[in-house]
């Protein structure tokens, strides 16, 4: 049956053959860049010396720490930065004051949330004038700043940024496309020189912490063809994936990924609705838009500090704590019953233990959920569950998944400094990305053909004015485990002898099985355009091999002539891993 490929809009990516013009890189150091949610860091080595790894501890207005906090100050238009990660939050409560307030504008935080998939109305504030993918670039640009003063002061002769390659490391749920915002923001905060820049590389954040872990399987006794799971526990995102050792150190990838908005942030997120139930949440939205310092610093210098990286789950090691909310400007807000109520207990809080369980529970019992789905879609035993990230120091959160799984899963334990696995893996990675075998697709992967249609089967609104009917045709499927480089091809055949232009239009979604390419979730990645010469329009049996490949970090889409091996045309596309 003819085969022919639907000729609409073209969308020409960048031609393969470009890339063989570029000059030899000479690349000397790798950095590695986290960038979460609440905190972010990164990490370097120089390339002649991998064992020497530096996760970077100084950063403006603290040293000694990992990462700093994603957060922006700007001046009163939200056009150019004050302060960046420790300086533009409040550390003090003597530093806000109404004055200030009005002075000061918000700081910005949060903002990589609006890349994810949360609902509008969930998703973090941000000030009209300022666009997410602008506040990604500004804080890029100041850690643009620092890792270029940092590694200067190390090599005084290294040439920034072009003798240094990086490795981004993302969410692995991440909507499909966002390596390409971050690659954008990336060029435009001055991380690479040009947009295709190969200094540039993605892995997600738990293939670089399960990459990590393989630095303490051995404390464990894991042996080749052990498997694992990693929980990568941020401030927005938990990540899991499911892993297999191999032999010679190379990581296999057991299940698909998976991952939820259920980190850290959620549990500050509990707090605040928490206190909304005995404040009121009209007088709490009103303390957040007018004194929003003081309510930072309620959430961060209170709740965090001396209650949630503390708590541990059991009640002989809980004290109630007192909240004075005359310390704050909240009870001007509060009114009606709520205020009768707080006058009566003098505007103070008891915060018991069962109230931090319950400000907990809801989002330790999500993660709980992730991990057991995990273990449940595996056909492999599960040796040990590591947990990394900021989240992962919760006393309380290793304490349920130790509880919860110890029947089922031997090992359940947590690397030295979790915070700083996402950077060492992805230094790993970056210093040997062939440790990684093969990973499991999330998308389904195919192209948009036609063929005739056929009365009784086909859907009579689809049927063309020439008798045609356009349909998505299958080349790899969602949850297929695939090798670098691994090839998916079909042989195709024009459809009329006069054809000499051909457009395959690629198509990716998250369904296991569809059957049309404007079905909801269907999305496009990109269109390979071929031209016939007049010998092969002559012949309408001419087939056509069409193939995609998938790469450590592209899909390369081919088109040639089978018979000859002639090739039309190679495109490469971000894999969306």
């Amino acid at each position: 049956m003819n085969k022919n490929i639907k000729n609409i809009k073209d969308l020409i990516i960048e031609d393969i053959e470009n890339l063989d013009n570029k000059p030899i890189k000479d690349t000397r150091v790798l950095v590695t860049i986290d960038f979460g949610t609440t905190y972010s860091g990164f990490a370097y080595v120089h390339k002649e010396n991998p064992e020497n790894v530096v996760v970077n501890d100084s950063w403006p207005g603290k040293e000694g720490v990992s990462k700093a906090p994603t957060a922006l100050q700007y001046d009163e238009k939200y056009n150019k930065v004050i302060n960046w990660g420790y300086p533009a939050l409040i550390e003090d409560l003597d530093e806000v004051s109404d004055d200030s307030e009005e002075q000061c504008p918000r700081p910005v935080e949060l903002f990589k949330l609006h890349i994810s998939d949360l609902p509008e109305n969930e998703k973090p504030w941000l000030p009209s004038k300022l666009n997410y993918k602008k506040a990604i670039e500004d804080y890029l640009t100041q850690m643009s700043n620092l890792i270029k003063k940092t590694l200067k002061k190390r090599w005084p002769t290294l040439i920034f940024p072009q003798q240094v390659d990086f490795v981004l490391t993302i969410p692995a749920e991440w909507p499909p496309h966002t390596t390409g915002i971050m690659r954008e923001c990336a060029y435009k905060a001055g991380l690479i020189t040009s947009f295709d820049s190969d200094h540039l590389d993605f892995t997600t954040e738990p293939e670089a912490a399960a990459l990590h872990c393989l630095t303490v399987v051995n404390q464990h006794n894991l042996r080749p063809r052990d498997s694992f799971l990693v929980a990568d526990c941020g401030g927005g995102t938990v990540d899991l994936t499911s892993r297999k050792l191999l032999p010679g150190g190379l990581l296999s990838e057991v299940t698909e990924r998976a991952g939820y908005l259920c980190g850290s942030t959620f549990v500050d997120k509990e707090f605040l609705s928490w206190l909304g139930k005995r404040v009121g949440v009209q007088a709490l939205e009103k303390f957040k838009s007018n004194c929003y310092g003081q309510m930072q610093y309620l959430v961060q210098r209170f709740f965090c500090t001396r209650i949630k990286f503390k708590f541990s789950g059991e009640p002989t090691e809980y004290r109630t704590i007192k909240l004075n909310l005359q310390q704050y400007d909240l009870p001007k807000y509060v009114t009606g019953e709520h205020r009768k109520k707080m006058e009566e207990a003098g505007w103070v809080l008891k915060i018991d233990f069962n109230s931090v369980k319950e400000i907990f529970d809801p989002v330790i019992d999500q993660i709980i959920k992730l991990i057991n789905d995990q273990l449940n879609f595996s056909n492999e035993k599960c040796t040990a569950i590591f947990l990394v990230g900021g989240f992962s120091e919760s006393p309380y959160l290793l304490r349920r998944v130790k509880e919860t799984f110890k029947y089922r899963v031997p090992i359940t334990a947590a690397p030295a400094i979790p915070i700083a696995a996402i950077v060492r893996g992805a230094i790993m990675y970056g210093l040997n990305p062939n440790i990684i075998r093969d990973r499991i697709l999330k998308w389904t992967y195919g192209i948009g053909v036609c063929r005739k249609w056929v009365d009784g089967k086909d859907d009579i609104n689809r049927r063309t004015a020439d008798g045609l009917i356009f349909y998505f045709y299958e080349l790899a499927k969602r949850g297929k485990k695939v090798e670098v480089n691994q090839k998916f091809w079909e042989e195709f055949l024009p459809i009329r002898s006069n054809q000499n232009v051909a457009s395959f239009n690629i198509y990716y979604t998250p369904k296991h099985n569809a059957k049309y390419c404007n079905e909801p979730e269907m999305k496009q990645l990109g269109t390979l355009r071929i031209v016939r010469s007049n010998n092969e329009r002559s012949d309408i049996n001419k087939r056509i091999e069409f193939s995609l490949t998938f790469g450590r970090m592209e899909i390369k889409a081919t088109a040639k002539n089978k018979e000859t091996g002639k090739i039309y045309n190679e495109t490469t596309f971000i894999l969306d891993i």
